[in-house]
C-alpha cells in the first residue's frame, strides 16, 4: 500500500499583516486535517518578522510531549486568505497545512480527487424575530 494514500500536498504563502505584501512561499505543503495548526519552518517565519508570542504543547503520535512557539501570520491558498496561529517549526518537523488554516480559509478536502474545494456557504447562528408592535399575547404564542 503506498505510504502517500489519503494524502496530498498544496502551495502555501505566508505573510506578516504588520508586512503587507511580502509573502513567502512554501511549496508542497502536507494537508492534515488532523493537525489542529499549520506548521512553518522558524527560518521562514522569522524572515517575515513574524513575532513569537505564546507555546503551545503538541502530542505526537508516539505519545510524547513536544514544545513549539506560535505566531499569528496571514495564510494564502488558491486565491484565499485567513489569518492564523503558526507553529515556528524546527528541524525534522513536517510543513503541514492544519484544519484551522484549512476552515479559517473556507477549504474542505475532497478525497477523492486529493483536492481543496470551497466549503460553502459558512453556518450562522439564527436571531429569533421580535416584533415589538405585537400585542403581548401574540408574542407569547410565537415564542412558543
Amino acid at each position: 500500500m503506498p505510504d502517500d494514500m489519503g494524502t496530498f500536498r498544496v502551495d502555501v504563502e505566508i505573510e506578516n499583516p504588520a508586512r503587507p505584501g511580502e509573502r513567502r512561499t512554501l511549496t508542497s505543503v502536507l494537508v492534515d486535517t488532523g493537525a489542529e495548526l499549520s506548521w512553518v519552518p522558524a527560518a521562514v517565519l522569522e524572515s517575515l518578522g513574524i513575532e513569537r508570542y505564546a507555546t503551545w504543547r503538541f502530542r505526537q503520535a508516539d505519545g510524547t510531549v513536544i514544545e513549539r512557539w506560535v505566531g499569528a501570520a496571514f495564510v494564502h491558498v488558491a486565491g484565499k486568505r485567513t489569518t492564523d496561529d503558526l507553529v515556528f517549526g524546527e528541524p525534522g518537523d513536517l510543513v503541514l497545512l492544519g484544519s484551522r488554516s484549512l476552515e479559517g480559509l473556507n477549504f474542505r478536502v475532497e478525497p477523492v480527487t486529493k483536492r481543496l474545494v470551497d466549503a460553502g456557504p459558512a453556518p450562522a447562528a439564527a436571531a429569533p424575530v421580535f416584533f415589538p408592535f405585537f400585542p403581548l399575547r401574540e408574542r407569547a404564542r410565537l415564542s412558543s
